[in-house]
């Protein structure tokens, strides 16, 4: 039963490979990124690719996949404790997004290759493995894929699930295709948990949970400099800033329904300026969207309501006036979370599960969620908890909710000194999963 299941799976990824193709054509129009080496998707590799057969021992291949920028970030974190324990090591570091690839291209050192993930089909996962051969293969967080897993058994490759989450909508799908999934999350060898409840979860779809080891996200230090720079920005600044981080679609719109709706009108016709108003008042806003191919349109939504815009990207000397501030930029979170005296939680003002909150504890910006943080479920609840955030019911509360904390300065002291308290207690993740994955290469090949 079990390999038909895979043998209907790996038809239909077959039969869908030409919408793929077509799927890439229209991002590319928008995102170069993913219009280039299209063949690694399908696991065909020029001859320009080094060999990564090791000659030695200590240069092994460890093979991280990570699909996007915040698994990338996490795998950042889980490098910097790795190589140390494995002097020598190769690594062959994967994608699914163009955000993703290219902020692991600032991971790699001489030797090191970055690809894209192949399709899920068994030619392309079968040439993948049997070109590289890696040591042991460290899927991020939730990749999880059947052909993929079946690949590398075949091939005799450790494939681990590192920070592994699976929220309960996942479970849920995972159970209804359980013929699929059950075989897929049972051939791994290793999963080490960020949480109980996410072990829970893995387990009962047939994964082998092996530890629980916390979220390694809360190791990320904040680049200094960028710190130091937003917080010498924010005291240069005429108003408390409030920042919209990591906003995802349609979130900038109830964003701006909300300032209306904040600030009601008597008359009819002044929608337009209530906004204007609203947001050139008492606090400095920020918007910083989460994907950049969509830093022109929250542009022209601010425009078009009758804003005035002023882009990192055109800073000299710092922020210029301007109604909104729009963080048109990449890897500078740090910078806009220590410029923010309070931080509106992306992707949780509509149901897309919510943003990773860590890096706005680490730099002692509070945050302010809406209800959907199903992504980060445990770490919204330990930040609720710990003091560094808290929750509303919608965009139009969000918004009253940064401006009671941004302009109450003693409060807004106190929840900064609980955000970085939060992100310390909860430090280790990284060093006890590279523990862990080196562990596991000095196991016997099961072959």
């Amino acid at each position: 039963m079990q390999r038909f299941a895979l043998w209907l799976y790996a038809l239909a990824t077959r039969l869908a490979t030409p919408l793929l193709r077509a799927r890439l054509r229209r991002r590319a129009q928008a995102e170069p990124a993913y219009g280039q080496h299209v063949d690694e998707r399908f696991g065909r590799y020029g001859g320009a690719l080094p060999s990564l057969q090791p000659q030695a021992e200590s240069a092994r291949l460890v093979w991280i996949h990570a699909v996007s920028l915040g698994e990338t970030r996490a795998a950042e974190l889980l490098l910097k404790e790795l190589r140390p324990l494995l002097p020598g090591m190769r690594l062959l570091l994967t994608h699914g997004t163009a955000t993703g690839r290219a902020a692991g291209a600032s991971l790699l050192q001489p030797g090191d290759v970055q690809l894209w993930l192949p399709w899920d089909t068994p030619g392309a996962t079968r040439r993948f493995v049997q070109r590289f051969r890696p040591a042991i293969g460290v899927l991020m967080e939730t990749e999880v894929w059947p052909c993929l897993a079946a690949a590398c058994r075949h091939a005799g490759v450790p494939l681990v699930l590192a920070n592994a989450r699976l929220n309960e909508k996942s479970r849920s799908g995972a159970r209804r295709l359980a013929w699929l999934a059950r075989p897929a999350y049972a051939g791994l060898a290793a999963v080490w948990a960020q949480t109980e409840a996410d072990a829970e979860r893995l387990r009962s779809v047939g994964a082998p949970v092996a530890a629980v080891l916390g979220n390694l996200k809360f190791d990320v230090v904040p680049p200094p400099a960028q710190q130091a720079q937003g917080r010498a920005w924010r005291s240069a600044a005429a108003r408390p800033v409030a920042l919209l981080a990591s906003s995802r679609e349609g979130e900038e719109a109830l964003w701006l329904q909300a300032l209306q709706s904040n600030r009601p009108q008597t008359q009819a016709g002044q929608a337009q300026a209530a906004i204007k108003t609203e947001a050139n008042g008492n606090l400095q806003w920020l918007l910083v969207p989460r994907h950049p191919q969509r830093f022109d349109e929250v542009e022209r939504l601010c425009r078009a309501a009758g804003m005035t815009v002023s882009r990192r990207s055109r800073w000299t000397a710092g922020p210029e006036a301007a109604d909104v501030w729009l963080g048109d930029s990449m890897g500078e979170m740090a910078l806009y979370y220590s410029l923010a005296h309070v931080a509106l939680l992306g992707g949780s003002f509509e149901p897309l599960g919510g943003q990773n909150l860590i890096e706005a504890a680490a730099c002692g910006c509070p945050v302010v969620m809406g209800p959907h943080t199903f992504n980060f479920a445990e770490a919204a609840e330990l930040a609720l908890q710990a003091g560094a955030g808290q929750r509303v019911p919608d965009m139009a509360a969000a918004v009253r909710a940064a401006a009671a904390l941004a302009l109450r300065a003693p409060d807004q002291a106190r929840a900064a000194g609980r955000c970085l308290a939060f992100a310390e207690a909860h430090r280790g993740g990284a060093l006890a999963t590279a523990l862990a994955i080196a562990r596991q290469l000095r196991q016997p090949a099961d072959r």
